[in-house]
């Protein structure tokens, strides 16, 4: 029970989420920026050596359209990548600040505070 105690406690820790939170957020920016030069700038560029080398027909240039649906899809991807990463440490937060928000459990008295306790009682009421 204390190993899941301690790995809760690691994974909670603000550096290891961050940490985590920026290596997923960066595959997924790198795979838009991979797409906006692999799918969108390449085609451009290719563009005037295809019609230098007479490739004039609708076919020949349908990859085009299909290349920029790839890299819609890669930002669509990104950006729901991203929005379900803020709802996760959105929950983890409230997690966190329910945790803290909850009071601690009052400790009961020990038997020695219970006996002092008891002898003070009965000292004032002799006094009374």
């Amino acid at each position: 029970m204390a190993v899941i105690k301690e790995f809760k406690e690691f994974i909670m820790r603000g550096n290891v989420v961050d940490l985590a939170i920026g290596v997923i957020i960066g595959a997924a920016f790198s795979k838009i920026v991979n797409s906006l030069i692999e799918d969108i700038i390449t085609p451009l560029l290719l563009q005037p050596v295809l019609k230098a080398a007479n490739v004039a027909t609708l076919q020949e240039y349908a990859w085009h359209g299909a290349k920029l649906g790839l890299f819609v899809s890669s930002v669509i991807t990104f950006i729901l990548t991203a929005f379900v990463l803020f709802m996760i440490i959105k929950a983890m937060n409230a997690a966190k600040k329910k945790e803290e928000a909850a009071p601690a459990a009052i400790a009961t008295p020990s038997t020695q505070e219970k006996l002092l306790t008891d002898i003070r009682d009965l000292l004032a009421a002799k006094k009374n």
